[in-house]
């Protein structure tokens, strides 16, 4: 993300939001949001930042609080200090040292549709007791 080739709103630390924000531009938040983040730009969120709330952005950079799912139509990068729950998905990802991450990620470069993951089922040796018979049952998953 390069910050010198676009003008960049700001969100102060001492800002605190509740509701949707839309932005058309690149947009920095270090203070607290409660709600959503629509931004066809990039944005950054601070250290001090803390969001509660979906993220939809072309690409982010975290380094605060989320607390919401992710979504980049580029790339997301976290740094060490970000703290993120919630799903995240994007066509590349950048994962520091150090950060707290609690979901899902889906990184798909090429933008294609994911095959399906098929649950593969072998079975082991039957047990005498019927119920304990699932755990008799072995499933690994494979891509097919």
């Amino acid at each position: 993300m390069d910050n010198n080739t676009a003008p960049q709103s700001v969100i102060s630390s001492e800002v605190e939001i509740t509701g949707t924000i839309k932005s058309t531009g690149s947009l920095r938040i270090d203070g607290k949001l409660e709600g959503e983040l629509h931004c066809t730009g990039d944005a950054v969120v601070g250290k001090s930042a803390q969001i509660k709330g979906n993220i939809v952005v072309t690409s982010a950079t975290i380094e605060g609080a989320v607390q919401g799912n992710i979504t980049a139509k580029d790339r997301i990068e976290m740094k060490s200090s970000a703290r993120v729950t919630g799903d995240i998905r994007a066509k590349r990802l950048s994962v520091e040292d150090g950060v707290t991450f609690v979901g899902r990620s889906e990184v798909n470069p090429s933008n294609s549709p994911l095959s399906a993951v098929t649950p593969v089922i072998s079975e082991t040796t039957e047990t005498a007791d019927d119920e304990h018979a699932d755990a008799a049952t072995t499933r690994s998953f494979a891509r097919r």
